[in-house]
């Protein structure tokens, strides 16, 4: 998966919206201002940051070498994935997952308007 890739993936869901609260080399991709996934795309290697399920997070830590504790972030809750370590179809439910995570957190009325098309 390319920077571009990632970044186009990202914009996929409904609400998503790309930020720069950082600076301007790092993307923070948010819903409903709640961060999903943040990567400095133009970094080698590629790597992004994506909330995930603390137990699944533990799982996902012991079985790929490219999933570590999340850099900079709650390590129970945040994962670190290098991005060329996994494949690309990993990559994407990760992304998903963190996504569907920080949707799940927001409240009903908006989690309701997010799913309309």
């Amino acid at each position: 998966m390319t920077p571009g890739e990632l970044r186009a993936f990202c914009l996929t869901f409904n609400g998503a919206v790309e930020d720069f609260p950082f600076g301007p080399e790092t993307s923070v991709f948010k819903v409903e201002g709640k961060m999903f996934a943040l990567s400095a795309l133009d970094a080698r290697p590629l790597t992004v940051n994506l909330k995930c399920d603390p137990e699944i997070a533990l799982r996902l830590r012991a079985e790929h070498p490219a999933v570590v504790p999340g850099w900079h972030m709650n390590k129970r809750h945040w994962n670190t994935v290098s991005v060329a370590g996994l494949p690309a179809r990993l990559v994407r439910e990760l992304v998903e997952d963190s996504y569907d995570l920080v949707v799940a957190g927001l409240p009903k009325a908006t989690r309701l308007r997010l799913d309309r098309p």
